[in-house]
Formats: structure tokens, sequence, C-alpha cells
């Protein structure tokens, strides 16, 4: 079946410049030989240098890319290369020994934290590279690290760790920071030979072979290596130490899987060192899609060495679509069944979709339809995505990343199917599943679960040159909301100003960058606006009602609540809304949701300053409602009876707090404290790297504008820092009078 399905159908030209790659084989291979992985990590961990060296080594490119050349294959953005920094995701597909992997380099900086999500939702596997020459806080967790490793959790995705920079000087194994930060389990799999620049090579621990990089010159690609099996002439300290971990690793993994476990006490119980080297992999391989264990790995990515195993690991460890479960695809059997996960803007082709296909075939020229939008599009082309190169194809099965051309509606998040017939069908396949009898609201749903978007923290105003650009700004900003779902514009209802809201400073920053350079706007920024939030203080209770003729109809209602403050220190610290059992029974669906909708409507708006709401409990407790009064009428009694409480309990405003990490030597440390007190910064804790200090610390967000410039003049450029949201903290009194102040325009 597999010959069968891998017959090569049509051949395509190389790919211009410096890609030499061939599409021997076609994109519909067998489910079970792709493999859609990400890449992941800190900021300046080697992601996009490692990516660079899987795309030579497995032929697609003629030369190595380099991050400060400017000339990698995914990072092919303007931006990117002048920065030297991953802004947005790019998917490439290469094959590998029989295997076609769809990659995904992902940002490492926390404003771009959604390119992460988006990826992870639709990837099967990643790996997350770390920096060993960092040491054990390269997985603090105020580093973005923590972050993308959440991610992966919550999507329930297997991992590779790959320890990169084992060149480095201070090159270490951080296995404990993996286990104690990260809570996670390591499975070393490889020793490392020599350190620092003496660094050469890697023990693979399953088969006990040396893996060897002789390089000759800086010039050396690394594409040769020697393989051969340790023997008595060799180091005996490095024997010692591989027999060891060998040991450790084998007893490791038959505490994790039992089916290896009883191989061990059945057929080796004399003699660990026999069992053959097929079967502890394949026992590893069980442990990491069970998520049990992460297996571990090492090397150089920029020096091109131990970048082939890990490309060897990927097939063996991380799953094919075929093993990885979806409750909803099911229900569609071979229909077709895909998520929309990113969108770009192509200013010949229009709208490039990206989908992950999860059952059925895609096919040029295809009506499909969007059940989110109830709307049905025809794709034009189908495109397999090589970053900013795409090459067009006749078809593609279940288990891929296709690029679509034609689908001008659909966004981030919508579930893409054949037919309004198939879905129907489906979501009777979901109803009289035998589970679903039992939890049929749970299953009901034959949508794919989309994106999970992060709310805004960094606000400006933006305004055109002239007001005859006007128009043209407001559709470049349309289409940039479209790609970039974690930019929100809305239009201020009192002065008409337009609204950027974004990640934050380097966010906006890049937006503003793109409008002029790909669009040839030159807008104007405002200053950035924090996202501020507002809460109660005390407990409060009010009654209203409303009595009012609207023609021949009168409507009368009338309502009891209460109001408390919750817990404050929290992100995500939400209001809650509670009935009395009494009510809960009286009131008709109708006439709650009016007053779920009343109480709501109120959360968006304090009682001070206007800012959302939040940690917030509001019990309702009487609701007396009139035949014939309409559910608008309820939504405003309930309304204004919520202002009426709020405003008796008391406003207080809260801040975002954030969480810094500076990286800076010795010299500069006291001028860098002494900005941070001026910031109204607390510092937590300040530790050894190396030849510089790690200054962890919590800095108010109103207070970091511009921060990245003052580092650079306070440190002469040699200070790095990261910014992750931590809380929302009440504003002292001081601080919240001057605000106050300022926003009613009495300063």
């Amino acid at each position: 079946r597999c010959r069968l399905s891998c017959h090569v159908k049509r051949h395509y030209s190389l790919l211009p410049g410096k890609f030499s790659y061939w599409i021997h084989c076609p994109i519909n291979s067998c489910v079970y030989r792709i493999r859609n992985i990400g890449i992941m990590a800190h900021i300046d961990a080697g992601k996009t240098t490692t990516t660079e060296r899987m795309l030579y080594y497995a032929g697609y490119t003629r030369a190595l890319g380099d991050v400060d050349d400017g000339d990698t294959v995914t990072d092919f953005m303007a931006q990117e290369r002048e920065r030297g920094i991953t802004i947005q995701s790019a998917a490439v597909t290469f094959d590998w020994k029989s295997h076609r992997i769809n990659l995904i380099d992902t940002p490492g900086h926390v404003d771009f934290t959604l390119e992460v999500e988006r990826a992870l939702r639709v990837l099967d596997g990643a790996v997350a590279v770390f920096d060993a020459s960092a040491g054990v806080e390269v997985i603090s967790p105020f580093a973005q690290t923590l972050t993308v490793w959440r991610q992966a959790e919550k999507h329930h995705i297997p991992c590779v760790c790959f320890l990169n920079k084992m060149d480095k000087p201070a090159a270490n194994f951080c296995i404990e920071s993996i286990r104690q930060k990260l809570k996670a389990n390591p499975v070393l799999l490889q020793i490392p030979v020599g350190s620092g620049k003496n660094f050469t090579g890697v023990v693979d621990l399953l088969t006990s072979q040396k893996l060897m990089w002789k390089m000759k010159s800086m010039r050396d690609d690394g594409r040769v290596f020697e393989v051969k099996a340790l023997d008595r002439s060799d180091d005996p300290d490095l024997l010692q130490v591989v027999s060891d971990a060998r040991t450790a690793l084998i007893e490791q993994v038959a505490d994790l899987d039992d089916e290896f476990a009883e191989l061990l006490l059945t057929d080796f119980s004399e003699n660990f060192d026999a069992i053959p080297s097929n079967k502890l992999q394949e026992a590893v391989r069980r442990v990491t899609l069970a998520r049990k264990g992460v297996p571990v790995l090492c090397g150089s990515s920029l020096r091109n060495k131990g970048v082939q195993p890990l490309l060897d690991a990927i097939p063996a460890y991380l799953p094919a679509p075929n093993e990885r479960h979806h409750d909803v695809v099911r229900w569609y059997k071979d229909d077709l069944c895909a998520l929309a996960f990113k969108v770009l803007h192509d200013k010949q082709r229009g709208p490039l979709v990206f989908l992950r296909i999860y059952s059925g075939t895609l096919k040029p020229q295809m009506a499909l339809h969007n059940i989110n939008r109830n709307s049905t599009e025809r794709m034009s082309r189908l495109l397999v995505p090589f970053a900013d190169q795409h090459v067009e194809i006749p078809s593609m099965t279940a288990g891929n990343i296709a690029l679509t051309v034609g689908l001008k509606q659909t966004v981030t998040g919508d579930t893409i199917v054949s037919s309004k017939a198939s879905a129907a069908a489906a979501a009777r396949r979901a109803q009289n599943d035998s589970e679903a009898g039992k939890r049929s609201r749970e299953c009901a749903s034959v949508i794919l679960s989309g994106v999970e978007v992060p709310d805004p923290v960094f606000f400006c105003t933006i305004e055109p040159p002239s007001m005859s650009k006007q128009a043209d700004l407001e559709s470049v900003l349309n289409c940039l909301q479209r790609e970039d779902p974690s930019l929100k514009v809305r239009v201020d209802p009192d002065s008409g100003q337009t609204i950027l809201c974004g990640m934050g400073e380097l966010h906006i920053e890049i937006i503003h960058d793109r409008i002029r350079r790909e669009h040839g706007i030159e807008t104007h920024l405002g200053p950035l606006q924090v996202a501020y939030r507002e809460t109660i203080l005390h407990e409060a209770s009010a009654s209203d009602t409303l009595d009012r003729t609207v023609g021949e109809r009168r409507h009368v209602v009338t309502v009891e609540l209460a109001v408390r403050p919750v817990d404050v220190a929290s992100v995500g610290g939400s209001c809650e809304l509670a009935f009395t059992e009494e009510l809960e029974g009286q009131l008709s669906a109708e006439m709650k949701e009016a007053v779920e909708n009343g109480v709501h409507s109120s959360f968006l708006q304090g009682p001070l300053l206007g800012y959302p709401l939040q940690s917030v409990s509001t019990l309702m407790q009487r609701v007396t409602i009139e035949p014939g009064t309409s559910p608008a009428m309820v939504s405003a009694c309930v309304s204004r009876c919520m202002l009426k409480a709020l405003r008796l309990a008391g406003g207080q405003v809260l801040e975002p707090v954030m969480l810094l990490e500076v990286t800076v030597g010795d010299d500069h440390l006291s001028s860098v404290l002494g900005d941070l007190a001026q910031r109204r910064g607390t510092v937590r804790d300040i530790q050894s790297r190396h030849d510089n200090k790690v200054l962890l610390a919590t800095v108010p967000l109103a207070e970091m504008m511009g921060y990245s410039t003052v580092l650079r003049t306070l440190t002469s450029g040699n200070a790095t820092f990261s910014l992750e949201l931590d809380t929302y903290e009440a504003m002292n009194p001081q601080e919240q009078n001057t605000l106050l102040k300022r926003l009613s325009g009495l300063l």
C-alpha cells in the first residue's frame, strides 16, 4: 500500500536562488511517515540556526545560512534579518530518510507568543532548543522557555530536547534544571565528547557508538562525520561515564515503561547491557509518546555538530499524525476536515491560508465550507509551504500542512470541511456515538477548537499622514489583523482616534514598520497606553426599578444584587456571576440571558475610569419582571443597578506588573538598579551567570516605556532583557491620583 501511494505522479522544477530542493517524492506520503513538528525555545537559543542546518543536511539548500548575515530560509522578513530574531513562524517541508517532515520555526520573543500558540495547536511534536552555555538560568521561570513549554503541555505535545551551543566555554548539561524548573522527566540519550572548544562529538547511549565531527577548517559544513563503536582504546573516563549513563538510561526507561521492564526481567535479567538498541529505542519512543519522559540530545548547530542525530530523533521518537487522537476528527471519517491556523497576504495572490489537514483529501478548485463563518468558498490553488517560496501540487492528504489560495473569508481558528452535508453527517455521528449519549453537550460540536488569543498589553494611537490616506490605513490594518489576531484595532468613541492594541513595545514597532515598508504609508504613533483594569474595595448591595412605557407597552423590572471583591493578584482574575437558588429556578432562559448580558456589559466599564473590571463577584438576589417586559429593558435595569453597586463599593485601579529579567555585566549593575528604583521596580533576586549578573525584578508596565533604549544607553549596548506579564496589582494611592488627574485632563 505504501509503494502504491508513493508513486511519483508529477515532477517539479528547482526552487530559485539558494534552494536546490527537488520534490522527488510526492507530498501524499504514507501518514505514518509524516512528522509535523515545531522548533521552540527562548530567544537566541539557536532555533533558526538549527532549522537552517536541518534544511541543508536534508538537501533543501545549497549553502548554510547565518542569522547574523541575514540569509536564513525561515527568517525572510526584512525586520527579522535586520534584528536577527524570528518575528513570525515560518513553515518548511523536507524529506529525511524516507520521512516527510513539516517543520515550523517559531519566535522566541514574548511579544510574538501567539505565533508559538497557533503553531503548537496544529503540530504533533516539538523540538525544544536550550542554550547549554547559559547554564541553569536558561530555564528560569522568567524566561520565555517556561512559557513555550507550558504551551506545549497545554496541547499535550510530545517533545525532544536539544542542548545547543555545547561548543561554548561554559556549556554544561542542564538536566537537573529541566527536571526541577520545567517539571519534566529528561531521558538522556547522548553524552558529549569534550566540552567548550574541545567539543568534537557525542556518544549515542542506545547503540554505544561514538559520533565524531573532525572539522578541518571553519568552513567545514559537518555533513561528513565518523561513526564507530566504543572500544577499550578509548578514554577510560569516557567509557565509565558512558557505562554509568547507559545503565541509568535502561533503569529509567524500565521504570517508565512496563513492557520494557517485563522484557528486561524475562530475557535480559542477567545482563542488561545485552539488550538490543532497537528494543531500547522502541521503549523510549513509547515513553515519549505517552509524555512520561523527554529525550535529551546535544550538539552545536552553529558549528555543524549533532544536527543529523537530532534529525534522526524526530521520526524515531515524535508521533506521526495517526498516533495523535482527535475526538472531533473521527466523526468526519474520510471526509475533509482541516483547521486554518495562519493567514498571510500576498500582493499578487491575495490571502494565503495555512491549513492543517486532519482527514480527507484537499485538491485545487474545491468548494470548501467554513463552519465558523457558515460560508462556502472555492480554493483556486494548493501549495506546499517552503518559507517564502511555495510549490504548487495537485493534491494533499490527511496529516499534512497545506497553503491555499482563494479563501478570502477564512481567518485563524476556522474549521474547513468539504461541504455542509459532510458537517451534518459528522454531527449525526457525534450524536449517535455511544460516548456522546453520556455527555452530549461536549460532543455535539463538530468544530475543531481554535487558537487562544492572549489579551493585548500595549496600546497606542496611530494616525495617517493625511485624511486622504485614512481609508488606505484602515484597509491595511484590517489585513494585518487577519494575519495577526493578537493585534487589535479599535476607535476611541470619545476622541475618534484609532487605537492599536498589541502584545508589547516590539510588537507595535514591527507593525508600524510593516505599514511603512510594505504598504508605503508613513503613519504616526502616539504615546503607548497601558491596559489598566479596575476592581472594587468593599462589598456593596444595590436595588433599582425601571418603569417605562414605550408606545402602548409598559416595561417594569426590579433588580437587587450584591457585589464583592475577590483575589486581585492574578492575571486571569475574571469576574463572576451567580444566582441565588430561588432565583435560578424562577427566571426563564431568555430572561436569564438578559440578566447575564446586563452584568457582563457592566464588567467592561469600571466606575472610576471606564477600564474593564477584574476580580469582581456578583450575586443576583432578586429579579422581578412584570409580564410584557422586554429582555432589553431587563438588561438596562441590571446595568444601572450594577453601576450603583460598583460606585458604593469604591473603585481601585489595577496596573499590569511585569516580570523583568536583565542580563548585565558587573560594571553596569548599579546603574541598572538605580534606574529600576526610579521605575517603581522591586528586585527579587540577583544571580550570577558566568561573568554577568542576572537581575530578576517586577516592574509596573507603565514604567517600562522606552526601556530598551534606556538600557542600551546605560550599558553601552552590553545588556539584554526580557519581559513577561506577571499579575495585575493595585496602584498605590499617590500613583492612582496622578493617573486620575492626568486622564481627566486636569494636568
